[in-house]
């Protein structure tokens, strides 16, 4: 495949992400198995993805949209220690789920995950961000992991604003989603037997 058409199935993967996730969902939905044991097991993947999704959310003004964009650089709060602390929430929410509903579910979740960010949307965005914010994030990206930290960051690193307000804008339908989701499974296991 050339470069223009991996970037624009890049753009796509971008601007169709939610619905992707939804679908993924309901995939991992349909093959679900939980059990009591299971559920436990994978809820506090799911909080801890959706806290760390609210942290990072609080730290940035704009995120949401069909189109990269970013006014300015975030490399505080939950940046400072990874470059995609949205998708690391994700990815959390996605192995919660994974670990509730059973090993095949947890194995689509895991492999569908990996594909749609490492190889499709975070090489999208980091385009974006390389040519909008040049060496500054270059000298970013040297020093932050972009979904595992390679370094604890300094206290002065983490520290930065934050906007609660833009929590229930922003993040209301990712958090909407996460419940329902849970909640589904949870029926799933509830009702399964």
């Amino acid at each position: 495949m050339n470069n223009s058409r991996i970037a624009r199935l890049r753009e796509k993967a971008f601007q169709l992400r939610g619905g992707v996730w939804t679908l993924l969902f309901a995939v991992v939905l349909a093959l679900a198995r939980p059990t009591g044991e299971s559920f436990i097991w994978g809820l506090p993947f799911v909080f801890m993805g959706q806290a760390l999704r609210f942290w990072g959310v609080g730290c940035v003004r704009r995120y949401r949209g069909e189109r990269v964009g970013a006014e300015k650089l975030t490399t505080w709060g939950p940046y400072a220690f990874v470059r995609n602390p949205l998708y690391v929430g994700n990815g959390l929410i996605g192995l919660g789920w994974g670990v509730m509903a059973g090993p095949l579910p947890l194995l689509i979740m895991s492999v569908t995950f990996f594909l749609l960010y490492t190889v499709l949307i975070v090489p999208y965005e980091e385009d974006f961000l390389l040519g909008k914010f040049g060496e500054e994030y270059e000298r970013y990206k040297r020093k932050t992991g972009a979904f595992f930290p390679v370094r604890w960051p300094e206290r002065q690193e983490i520290t930065g604003p934050f906007d609660r307000s833009v929590l229930w804008v922003s993040e209301r339908h990712s958090l909407l989603t996460t419940a329902v989701g849970s909640f589904l499974i949870a029926l799933k296991c509830f009702f399964a037997y």
